[in-house]
C-alpha cells in the first residue's frame, strides 16, 4: 500500500491472525497502522445499519443527553452532530465488535495481557456540512510514565474516506515533546505540509497513538463519514496512572469478557479463533459475570 509515495506497513485482516513484528515496529515508530478488511459482510453491513440508526436519531436533534455531541455545520452554521459516546451500550453488534479477535490479539501484542478497553464512541462528518478537525493530540501518557507501551484508538471506518473526509497524520510526532507538539497544534489553518492523508474503504481500521497529532479538515461536499473508535491501554499504566479507578478497570474488564463471549454466538463470527483474554497479576479476572451495565460513565470513575 502506498499512502505518501513511500511504501508502508499496512495489515490485511484477511489473511493475518494479528499485526506483524513489522507491523507493530512501524506503528510504535510512527504512531499509526492500517489494517485492511477488518469488518467485512453480514458483520459490516449490520454494524453500518446499527450506527446509521444512531446518526439518524442524534441528527434529528437530541436534548438533554450529554452522549450526543454536536458542532456547527461548516455550510449551514447550524447545530451538527459530531460525535456519539458510549455505543457499546447503545448497540449489541457493536458489543461483538469489540470482541474482534483480530483486534484484541493486535492489541494485546503492544500492550500485554492485561490490556483494558476504555472509551467507546462514534466520531461523525456529516454530509457537506464536514466540521474542521483541528490538528491535535487525543490526550498525553500521563506525567511521569516510563511504560513505553502505547495508549491507543483502534478505528473502524463505516464509510469509504477520500480527501475531503480522510485522517491526515503527522508520522512519529507520538515522539515529540508536549512543546514541539503544542507549537505545531498553533500554527495557524490546517497544513499538512508535514502529514499525510490516510484514505480508508468501508471494513477499514487504523491504529492511532493518543499522542501522534492528527485532524482533518473541514468538508465541502463531502459525504457522510462514521468512524467509531474503541480506545485500549495498558492495565499497569492505568492502575499507577489513572484517569480511572481500580474499581473501573475491574468493570471494563467483565464488560470485554462479555463482549467477547457475545462475538463467539453471532452468526458472522462463526469459524473465527476466538481471542482468550488471559490477564494475570494483580488484574487477573478468576470468575467472569455478566456486567450490570454497559456505560460506565467515566466521570464517575475519575481518581480524586
Amino acid at each position: 500500500m502506498d499512502l505518501t509515495g513511500v511504501n508502508i506497513p499496512v495489515a490485511d485482516a484477511r489473511k493475518q491472525e494479528a499485526i506483524t513484528d513489522e507491523q507493530a515496529q512501524y506503528f510504535l515508530d510512527n504512531g499509526f497502522l492500517v489494517v485492511r478488511g477488518v469488518l467485512a459482510g453480514e458483520e459490516l453491513a449490520l454494524v453500518q445499519r446499527e450506527m446509521q440508526r444512531l446518526y439518524e436519531k442524534g441528527a434529528a436533534g437530541v436534548e438533554n443527553d450529554p452522549d450526543y455531541m454536536y458542532g456547527t455545520g461548516v455550510k449551514s452554521g447550524q447545530p451538527v452532530l459530531r460525535r456519539i459516546e458510549y455505543v457499546i451500550d447503545k448497540s449489541d453488534p457493536m458489543k461483538a465488535l469489540l470482541g474482534h479477535p483480530f483486534i484484541l490479539r493486535s492489541v494485546e501484542k503492544l500492550q500485554g495481557r492485561n490490556l483494558i478497553a476504555t472509551w467507546d464512541s462514534m466520531v461523525l462528518k456529516a454530509p457537506d456540512e464536514g466540521v474542521i478537525v483541528p490538528w491535535h493530540r487525543d490526550a498525553a501518557v500521563p506525567d511521569g510514565c516510563a511504560d513505553p507501551r502505547p495508549i491507543f484508538n483502534v478505528d473502524f471506518y463505516l464509510d469509504e474516506a477520500d480527501l475531503k473526509t480522510c485522517l491526515w497524520v503527522i508520522p512519529g510526532s507520538n515522539k515529540w515533546t508536549k512543546a514541539e507538539a503544542d507549537a505545531r497544534c498553533n500554527q495557524p489553518g490546517f497544513s499538512t505540509d508535514d502529514a499525510i492523508p490516510v484514505p480508508m474503504q468501508p471494513g477499514d481500521v487504523i491504529f492511532h497513538n493518543i499522542e501522534v497529532l492528527h485532524g482533518s479538515p473541514s468538508g465541502d461536499g463531502n459525504p457522510l463519514r462514521r468512524t467509531v473508535y474503541y480506545e485500549f491501554r495498558p492495565g499497569e499504566i492505568e492502575a499507577e496512572f489513572g484517569p480511572h479507578t481500580l474499581e473501573y478497570l475491574s468493570l471494563k474488564q467483565q464488560v470485554l469478557l462479555d463482549c467477547i463471549e457475545r462475538r463467539k454466538a453471532a452468526p458472522y463470527a462463526q469459524g473465527e479463533t476466538p481471542f482468550l483474554y488471559r490477564p494475570n497479576g494483580a488484574f487477573a479476572v478468576h470468575a467472569a459475570r455478566r456486567p450490570e451495565q454497559y456505560r460506565y460513565g467515566h466521570e464517575h470513575y475519575w481518581r480524586r
